[in-house]
């Protein structure tokens, strides 16, 4: 078997493992993020949006629409790493992964894109529940799709990251619940930054959620209080940064060699 061969078998079969483990569950993976949208656009976009009118020259509800779509795709890429990358050192089979012949990028180019994959079955799942309030033209499908496959690509590192130092189960629900969830309900998912004083239009900026909601927000509706260029450049900034320090964490073994 080829060097190649093997590198894409191993892929493959992670990539595989991962979509079997939360389609599997789909009740606990799929059905929660589908639920939880139908309540933000009956609560926030019919019963609220009705008195707040318009924002950027669109209706509220179909303002927040991107923002939803996005924020699930988010917890749904992160969520489905750090469980799955944790259960393996948790059941000691993680071990295999590493003196398989394979290099590290392989194992963590499978481990994110099943991240990927649940984030996007989920986000398509949140986007036909969103249709049944609301329809929407996409104004570029190009730059949709691509925010859409780079912030789950930039999540399930982060989901990563919190698995290869977390100690317990524990461990792996401090980051979404003290760092994940406020960075999204403040990262402009149901307002625009317009609307708020200059010193917190500028602390805003750096919220890196940010620029993905607001670049994902083009690409529905055409509009944006981020220069789509700035917001690619922090996207992709980011999932450099962050690829690299996976890959040192695997090449060191950080909280998986004993």
């Amino acid at each position: 078997m080829s060097r190649y061969r093997r590198y894409w078998v191993a892929f493959s079969t992670i990539l595989v493992k991962e979509i079997l483990r939360f389609s599997r569950i789909w009740v606990q993976t799929v059905l929660p993020s589908a639920i939880t949208t139908a309540l933000y656009f009956v609560i926030f976009g019919r019963l609220i949006g009705e008195r707040i009118g318009t924002m950027d020259g669109f209706d509220y509800l179909d303002f927040i629409v991107p923002g939803l779509v996005l924020m699930a795709v988010i917890t749904n890429a992160y969520a489905n790493v750090v469980s799955s990358f944790y259960s393996s050192k948790f059941s000691r089979y993680v071990e295999e992964f590493l003196i398989a012949p394979v290099p590290n990028w392989v194992i963590l180019a499978g481990f994110v894109s099943g991240g990927v994959a649940r984030g996007l079955v989920v986000g398509i799942v949140v986007t036909l529940v969103a249709m049944f309030f609301t329809q929407i033209e996409v104004y570029s499908f190009g730059v949709t799709l691509l925010v859409f496959i780079l912030t789950a690509v930039l999540f399930a590192l982060g989901g990563f990251i919190n698995a290869v130092y977390a100690n317990s189960f524990d461990d792996i629900s401090i980051i979404p619940t003290f760092v994940l969830t406020p960075l999204t309900y403040l990262g402009g998912v149901f307002y625009s930054i317009d609307l708020l004083p200059v010193f917190w239009q500028k602390l805003s900026l750096a919220n890196p959620v940010l620029y993905m909601i607001n670049a994902f927000r083009y690409g529905l509706l055409g509009t944006s209080d981020i220069p789509l260029y700035v917001a690619f450049s922090i996207i992709l900034g980011f999932i450099a940064v962050l690829t690299l320090f996976s890959l040192h964490l695997l090449r060191r073994g950080v909280g998986i060699k004993t």
